[in-house]
């Protein structure tokens, strides 16, 4: 488990920016990437590892989702 306290959040920039859909990302952390829901910050944090991260920013870049 990371401890995410003091965790500098950060808006995706693929989320909606009228608030809709959104995700917020913490970097520095090693080797993962904490990810929340912004509607609903105090809710537990998924974290991924920094390459499964990529994968998926990767497929959004080419359009996939």
């Amino acid at each position: 488990m990371v401890d995410l306290t003091g965790a500098h959040w950060r808006a995706s920039s693929y989320s909606d920016p009228e608030g809709g859909n959104c995700v917020e990302v913490a970097d520095g952390f090693s080797g993962v990437v904490p990810v929340r829901d912004s509607k609903d910050p105090r809710r537990a944090a998924l974290t991924f590892s920094a390459s499964a991260w990529a994968a998926f920013v990767a497929r959004l870049k080419q359009g996939a989702y």
